[in-house]
């Protein structure tokens, strides 16, 4: 069973950066597209960024487009979430899910529930 454990969350001043992690418990992440989400409380999930298992293919919302770049080093069985220009309506747990697909897949998807394994997420404070 494939575990992911997200880092990097924190608090941050509006304008500044993070990059958040998420390293997976096998050495097969490759086979696997992954997304990140984010939750607020009292708010829907939101699909924040995904990324196909070969890499190749990226998407964003339009919320964050510009501003977040998604990214994957299947060598280290990770993949980042670099967060620039942060505003206060970034501020919510962030967690990264995994969904298994063939090595070089080009597949990938913002909705939550197309993807059957989840970390715990980090919180992501963006604050003056």
């Amino acid at each position: 069973q494939l575990q992911l454990v997200e880092s990097g969350g924190g608090l941050v001043h509006p304008g500044g950066s993070l990059r958040l992690s998420c390293a997976a418990s096998e050495s097969t992440l490759e086979y696997y597209a992954v997304g990140w989400f984010r939750r607020v409380p009292g708010k829907g999930p939101e699909g924040v960024s995904c990324i196909s298992s070969s890499g190749g293919r990226t998407n964003y919302a339009d919320s964050v487009k510009g501003r977040f770049t998604i990214s994957r080093d299947n060598a280290k069985n990770t993949v980042y979430l670099q967060m620039d220009s942060l505003k206060s309506e970034d501020t919510a747990v962030y967690h990264c899910a995994a969904d298994f697909r063939k090595y070089g897949s080009s597949w990938y998807s913002l909705e939550e529930n197309d993807y059957d394994f989840w970390g715990q997420g980090t919180q992501v404070t963006v604050s003056s």
